[in-house]
């Protein structure tokens, strides 16, 4: 089952808004990392999973969503309930019934208790922590209805590794009891369900197919002792550990093939039809295996750059592709102040610890007071001593009828809905004097109207710029878990190069090469890692290697990248490295080696610099990004007119050194020779002609990929 992301909820029917231990968790895993993030109540968390759902669809990715609690009850439950032996059939009912009130409480007891009722006597459901009583829902166990079981099959198949008994669906108070949760969390994945009909498949009950969003139950207990050990070595809540540990093992598994064998568990059992079944019930050794990844991440497999057989002349799609489906992310985390942040790429998402605003306010200087209180025609309204300003609140409470001097950024006292601007304004002696009717709330902000308390500010995997810091701060984050800087070596190779300002013979050229890749990889927010220039041998060549292995992340070199015979670069990754060379149908550029030298990725780059800075922005910059854990990155394209003409062959694609001329249309440098250097100054970014052949002409609509869209400033 291919899966895009994972994302693991860890759901809570506690009253109230909290934080932190025992309260909701989302993890989600996919191709950039992990993370996890903790809404403070279940409306809030509700929110936040449509969004997620909405941006997996729109981005056209599938989808596995596991929460943890039960998806059925036991055999017998849900035709005694509804006349249908269907869980989702009790997830209706359920969804009917169960809503929050008031206070982030809930409506779920009083459900149960009608349950009960629907049985015939005092149970199944029992346990109530509220001080109230509910009529029909016994606070002590009753012995269970004839024909209802305590446990569900796949609640004894997937206990812990020694744990004891389960805990039964039926109990809804008390030491571990997980009655609540499930029912308060089946009307909300009913209506996650609702709201985007045959587009979301719930395992076991549905067929999976090629749903894009699929809903599974898990158990994150199965995997207690990791868990154990990774709050011991985080210091996280166990609530969050589990959810980062079980999302990265289920996406691992997803990645790997290892899912399908869990997916099919429930075959042969009819019971599971209606009861539902736990992922990975039954798989407990092939989930713990996977989560015995280690906390760094893994370095890449010697094989991950191997072409298919046969395979001559790769496409420039086919190459990225291919990058894209082996490479992944290669840094650890780290907690940094949020003044340090800039340019790193967070780990994890961060969530608003505070709303923004934080309470209504007005937008404008002016007079407030309560809409409801006015009408048509002239208004005058007496004015209550004193103001309400930004930072210094108004401490009373404004009278219906009455208004209060209101400055810019103020919160709005209480009273108070409404602000008219001081130009549509005339005082009167102690009265305002405007023209109505006004618009009930104008030139007022809401609360939370920009970002709601416990939403997501930002995402794992952002670049953080000027502006997102802005956004952090203002929903009260300080510090931020961001991704260590990608450490990228450079090196040059080749014996006719020599260092920029040396004295150079005829038959030598500056090296233009290093300057430039450095520049680029720490435009790119990596740490560079300067490996210096290595002659054609192969000795000392491999020394450089080895000293990139111990420092480095990923190498880049560049020189005797091809077939010759002083390639020494692509002979000694061969022989050492696990060489893929892969021919590229690129112009300029063609050959790319891709290696892995003692587990370091190494991409070789061509010796001719038009060539490298090609290779670099097409090949290395996404994948650069991908491994620094801020994803895959695409350049931005724009069509314009061509100023040029020019008629190419089928065969490759190719990259014109361009600029825009003053009436937006693309010229191209004067000459294509890929050891014209000047044109990558005078450029301003490249034309992109596709692999057919193409014939343009002057006005013709070619795509244009600006040096900034390459993240070059």
């Amino acid at each position: 089952m291919r899966v895009d992301r994972v994302v693991v909820l860890d759901w809570s029917a506690a009253r109230g808004a909290r934080q932190g231990r025992d309260s909701i968790w989302i993890g989600q895993a996919d191709a950039a990392g992990v993370s996890a993030e903790n809404p403070p109540h279940r409306g809030a968390a509700e929110t936040r999973l449509g969004a997620i759902v909405a941006e997996a669809l729109a981005k056209a990715e599938r989808l596995l969503i596991g929460a943890d609690f039960a998806f059925g009850f036991p055999a017998g439950f849900a035709r005694r309930l509804t006349g249908r032996a269907e869980a989702l059939a009790a997830w209706d009912w359920f969804a009917a019934r169960v809503a929050e009130t008031p206070g982030h409480g809930t409506t779920y007891r009083a459900a149960a208790a009608e349950a009960n009722a629907r049985m015939g006597g005092p149970g199944p459901f029992w346990g109530n922590g509220e001080r109230v009583q509910t009529p029909g829902l016994p606070r002590l166990k009753p012995p269970l209805p004839a024909g209802l079981a305590e446990y569900r099959a796949t609640d004894l198949a997937a206990r812990a590794p020694g744990g004891g008994s389960p805990k039964p669906v039926w109990q809804l108070a008390g030491a571990g009891a997980v009655g609540a949760q499930v029912l308060t969390g089946l009307p909300m994945l009913a209506r996650l369900r609702a709201a985007h009909p045959g587009r979301v498949a719930v395992w076991p009950f549905e067929p999976v197919g090629d749903a894009p969003v699929v809903l599974a139950e898990v158990y994150p207990s199965i995997l207690a002792p990791e868990v154990a050990a990774l709050k011991r070595a985080s210091g996280m809540v166990a609530d969050e550990a589990q959810v980062r540990l079980l999302a990265g093992t289920l996406w691992r598994l997803a990645a790997t093939g290892g899912l399908g064998a869990m997916l099919d568990a429930p075959r042969g059992r009819p019971e599971a039809t209606e009861e539902g079944w736990i992922l990975g019930a039954g798989h407990q050794a092939a989930l713990r295996a996977a989560a015995a990844a280690p906390v760094e991440p893994p370095r890449l497999r010697n094989d991950c750059f191997a072409m298919p057989q046969g395979v001559a002349w790769v496409p420039v799609d086919e190459a990225l592709a291919r990058l894209r489906a082996v490479l992944v992310p290669l840094t650890g985390a780290e907690e940094v102040p949020l003044g340090q942040a800039a340019g790193r790429v967070l780990a994890e998402g961060v969530p608003a610890r505070r709303a923004n605003p934080p309470r209504a306010n007005a937008a404008v200087d002016g007079w407030g007071f309560a809409a409801a209180g006015t009408g048509a025609g002239v208004q005058r309204l007496p004015v209550v001593p004193g103001r309400a300003a930004a930072g210094r609140p108004f401490a009373g409470v404004v009278p219906a009828g009455m208004a209060v001097r209101v400055l810019t950024g103020a919160i709005l006292p209480e009273g108070v809905d409404t602000v008219v601007l001081d130009e549509d304004c005339a005082r009167d002696g102690a009265t305002v004097v405007f023209d109505g009717p006004v618009k009930p709330r104008i030139n007022t902000r809401k609360a939370g109207e920009d970002v709601t308390e416990g939403a997501l500010a930002l995402a794992a995997g952002q670049r953080l710029r000027a502006p997102d810091l802005a956004l952090l701060a203002a929903v009260g984050a300080d510090r931020v878990a961001v991704r260590r800087r990608l450490r990228v070596g450079v090196l040059s190779t080749g014996d006719e190069i020599v260092p920029p300002g040396a004295d150079a013979a005829p038959h030598q050229i500056f090296d233009a090469n290093r300057p430039m890749l450095m520049a680029l990889a720490a435009g790119w927010g990596c740490e560079v890692v300067d490996l210096g220039h290595a002659p054609d041998d192969a000795r000392r060549i491999a020394a450089r290697l080895d000293r990139g292995a111990a420092r480095a992340d990923v190498i880049l070199t560049s020189g005797g990248a091809s077939a010759g015979d002083e390639d020494h670069v692509a002979r000694l990754l061969r022989e050492r490295g696990n060489l893929a060379a892969w021919r590229i149908a690129v112009k300029p550029g063609r050959p790319l080696a891709l290696a892995l030298w003692q587990g370091v990725p190494v991409f070789g780059l061509p010796g001719n610099p038009v060539a490298a800075l090609v290779c670099a922005l097409i090949f290395a910059r996404p994948a650069l990004a991908l491994m620094a854990g801020e994803g895959w990155i695409e350049p931005q394209g724009f069509t314009v007119p061509a100023a040029f003409a020019k008629s190419k062959k089928a065969g490759r694609r190719e990259y014109l050194r361009a600029r825009l001329n003053a009436a937006g249309a693309a010229e191209v440098f004067a000459s294509e020779g890929s050891g014209r250097v000047s044109g990558l100054a005078w450029a301003g970014g490249l034309v992109e002609l596709p692999d057919a052949a193409v014939d343009v002409a002057p006005g013709d609509p070619v795509r244009f990929l600006p040096y900034a869209s390459f993240g070059i400033g």
